[in-house]
């Protein structure tokens, strides 16, 4: 279901040891990997300090552009969950000096209330 629901737009759950090698020269000491998104290529990481926006580009994707964003600077964030017939959410972030929110799409299979609470959980201390 996780290429079916990239084709649509939607993120799947990505496990987090699979991904730890790719993030570790960029983590600092005490930083953990909570969750972990993917869209096709691109990503989104939560870990216990920031949101990582993780953006892989060209044809082989080899060049990647990580963009990292404190909980802090997070201003608000809300989901949106569809009707009955339409199960997938999404997730919108602002982050202060932006005017424009950051959007996710969550398929059916993915709990987007995990990182709702886990958002909440590093911004509402």
């Amino acid at each position: 279901m996780g290429l079916f629901n990239a084709i649509l737009g939607n993120a799947s759950e990505v496990s987090i040891d699979k991904i730890r090698d790719e993030f570790k020269p960029i983590l600092i000491q005490g930083e953990n990997i909570e969750k972990a998104y993917k869209l096709i290529r691109d990503m989104f990481v939560f870990t216990n300090k920031r949101l990582i926006l993780v953006d892989k580009q060209g044809i082989t994707g080899s060049k990647v552009d990580y963009v990292s964003i404190p909980y802090g600077n997070i201003n608000k964030f809300s989901k949106e969950s569809a009707g009955l017939l339409d199960l997938d959410a999404e997730l919108k972030i602002w982050v202060r000096g932006e005017s424009v929110p950051i959007k996710k799409q969550f398929g059916k299979d993915n709990n987007i209330n995990e990182v709702y609470q886990l958002i909440s959980q590093y911004i509402l201390k």
